[in-house]
């Protein structure tokens, strides 16, 4: 008999992994989800690879003592760095945004693509790595954006001041002729408008958050039950009123049941 799925944990290091559980509560329904916010420490990109490693154990081990059945890492970060970690410290699904990105990368057949990231994700190599197993004849053109996770993390989604950081982020990959581009961290969606407008209409947008959800509902299939009441508990190491205001318009809905909680102790 085939396992069912009633709770999955869901972790990244602020705001940004609210676009994955978005997508995860329209696909499936009936599965109970804890929503770890690690803002406390964000933003993990511009950390040690030892320390994106240690907080991300620390996060995955949190959710782990509440029961979960399956780990998302929404997070590109952690994803790029700790995934193996994770996958032989816990004995559940380990679902990462990379290895999902890389997919719908290779599914959209993107020739010339271009993956923008945290400094940590773009240094580490992980997209170019997962895609080219994949399809090792792509073409693929990098660029960290720095910048884009505390412009999100502001609730700055589309100004004036948002598109001139990504004028000026986007315009080598656009001098390359890319003609796909993948948003390699999950706070990145939060600005898809302002990017597809400075990107240009002939370039195909990747987004790894909506990507993860489709293959975490792909594992859960039909095991679960559809009918069963969803509830949704949110865990923030950083309880900050603005942290749930920018949280609530991201996900259309309100944020209730929500924990402050020390992952240090």
């Amino acid at each position: 008999m085939k396992k069912e799925y009633h709770r999955i944990g869901v972790f990244d290091s602020g705001i940004g992994g609210l676009t994955v559980l978005k997508d995860l509560l329209d696909m499936i329904p009936g599965v109970d989800i804890a929503y770890l916010g690690d803002s406390a420490r964000l933003p993990y990109g511009t950390k040690s690879p030892k320390t994106i490693v240690r907080y991300s154990l620390q996060c995955a081990g949190f959710l782990a003592s509440k029961g979960i059945d399956m780990l998302v890492v929404a997070c590109n970060t952690a994803s790029a760095h700790a995934i193996d970690e994770l996958k032989k410290e816990f004995d559940i699904p380990v679902v990462g945004v990379v290895e999902a990105g890389a997919r719908a990368v290779v599914e959209a057949a993107g020739k010339r693509v271009g993956v923008i990231g945290t400094p940590s994700t773009i240094k580490s190599r992980a997209y170019d790595y997962a895609i080219k197993t994949l399809k090792s004849d792509v073409e693929i053109f990098s660029q960290a954006c720095p910048l884009f996770v505390p412009l999100v993390e502001e609730g700055w989604f589309d100004n004036e001041i948002t598109e001139l950081v990504a004028r000026r982020y986007l315009g080598g990959l656009i001098a390359d002729e890319i003609d796909t581009l993948l948003l390699g961290c999950t706070h990145y969606p939060l600005l898809r408008g302002v990017i597809t407008k400075v990107a240009g209409g002939g370039v195909r947008i990747i987004d790894s958050a909506n990507s993860t959800a489709r293959v975490v509902s792909e594992i859960i299939g039909d095991r679960y039950d559809r009918k069963r009441p969803q509830s949704v508990t949110y865990y923030l190491s950083d309880l900050s009123p603005h942290f749930i205001e920018i949280g609530e318009v991201i996900l259309g809905r309100k944020m209730k049941y929500i924990s402050d909680v020390d992952l240090c102790v």
